[in-house]
């Protein structure tokens, strides 16, 4: 039974990281439980190298950057995205989001939103490998949030969310039990946004940093060392172009850098015993605080644990949008590197996006050729083309 749930947990576990070979010695890559919170959710973010904290705010704003949500115009709206998801490798395994926002007042505005992943049909065996049955692994969470402007310039929110994973089905054998994983966790963000002008071209500069994913641990059973979840903190910058009231053109980059214990170098005779590196057996404060330095590979170490995302977005009379973008990943880190394309149009209220992940440098990559889908309504433009009509 402890073999089938390490083969679900690798499972789950490759949503984010892919297949990467462990024959380097100096690969040393950080997992977690429920990766499916680190995935970009929708086409607009993902056709920008997975770049979003400092963009401009959309409905999907609250996986980005909650932040941002007070300095959006419209009253309210909703937006539904689905990614097919390691189509190279399997064809069962998906990814789904609902988010939604409501303009309180001026200043004020709340957000929710569902985020599902179905892992496709697993079949399990006993240890001797005979059949027991099939069953449909899937992981969730619900996020609310609040957001609210402080100045004319600057917002800040916070968001919590409860996380289920139920990667067993309750399935348990003799030699050990399962149970469905749960934590609760909060993010943190902050938004900044000011006028100005590069090379005579009026525009407009953003900052912003988003702290995800602070929560508890989880355990898939009793009996089970509890693991971290995909705590991460993700700053960035964006600036805008506006050559004219019908083209405008964005460059936006962000870093991320997980909040979850690096593995340590063990002992080769023996494993009990540390000889690089920090105890990651510890609580969630400490584990925070205790990522930026807990690398064996000491500081060079720690700056190839940030991952980058560059991205460009091109809008004509904000209607149609083009759009590309670039992510890096240390080979040692998990060594995902694509690049990214999509487009975006807008009509009548509602919105529909399209993004492609080309990856760079990987010879069949289980994320080559994924795809994203997002459709999305805006209440102030519904409104707006109702009055023309």
């Amino acid at each position: 039974m402890m073999k089938l749930l390490r083969k679900v947990l690798f499972a789950a576990m490759i949503l984010s990281f892919g297949v990467n070979s462990w024959a380097q010695d100096t690969y040393n890559a950080i997992n977690t439980v429920v990766p499916f919170l680190s995935i970009a959710p929708d086409s607009r973010g993902g056709s920008m190298g997975d770049a979003g904290v400092a963009t401009s705010p959309d409905v999907y704003s609250i996986y980005w950057n909650n932040a941002k949500y007070a300095f959006i115009d419209s009253k309210y709206g909703v937006g539904l995205a689905y990614t097919p998801w390691l189509r190279n490798l399997v064809n069962d395994i998906s990814i789904a989001n609902l988010f939604g926002y409501y303009k309180i007042d001026n200043n004020q505005v709340v957000s929710g939103g569902l985020t599902y992943s179905s892992l496709g049909d697993i079949d399990f065996t006993t240890d001797a490998g005979e059949y027991q049955t099939t069953y449909k692994p899937n992981e969730w969470a619900l996020t609310a949030g609040y957001s609210r402007l402080f100045s004319d310039h600057f917002s800040g929110s916070v968001a919590f969310k409860f996380i289920y994973s139920n990667l067993t089905g309750g399935y348990s054998s003799t030699s050990t039990d399962s149970k469905p994983g749960t934590s609760v966790a909060a993010d943190i963000a902050g938004y900044y946004v000011n006028d100005a002008a590069l090379f005579g071209v009026p525009g407009e500069y953003a900052l912003g940093f988003n702290i995800a994913n602070i929560g508890s641990k989880m355990s898939y059973s009793e009996s089970q060392n509890a693991d971290f979840i995909p705590m991460n903190m993700k700053i960035g910058g964006s600036y805008t172009f506006f050559f004219d009231a019908y083209n405008k053109l964005t460059a936006t980059m962000d870093i991320n850098k997980l909040l979850v214990p690096t593995p340590p170098e063990y002992s080769a005779t023996n494993p009990d015993s540390i000889v690089a590196g920090k105890n990651p057996n510890i609580a969630v404060p400490v584990a925070i605080f205790r990522s930026f330095f807990d690398a064996p590979g000491g500081f060079s170490e720690e700056l190839r644990e940030l991952a980058f995302s560059f991205g460009a977005e091109y809008w004509y009379n904000n209607l149609f949008a083009l759009r590309t973008g670039y992510f890096y990943e240390n080979k040692t880190k998990g060594n995902r590197r694509y690049l990214t394309a999509g487009v975006g149009l807008r009509l009548s209220g509602f919105g529909l996006d399209f993004s492609y992940l080309v990856p760079v440098g990987q010879n069949n990559s289980p994320l080559a050729n994924t795809l994203r889908f997002s459709l999305n309504f805006d209440s102030d433009s519904f409104r707006s083309v109702k009055s023309e009509g």
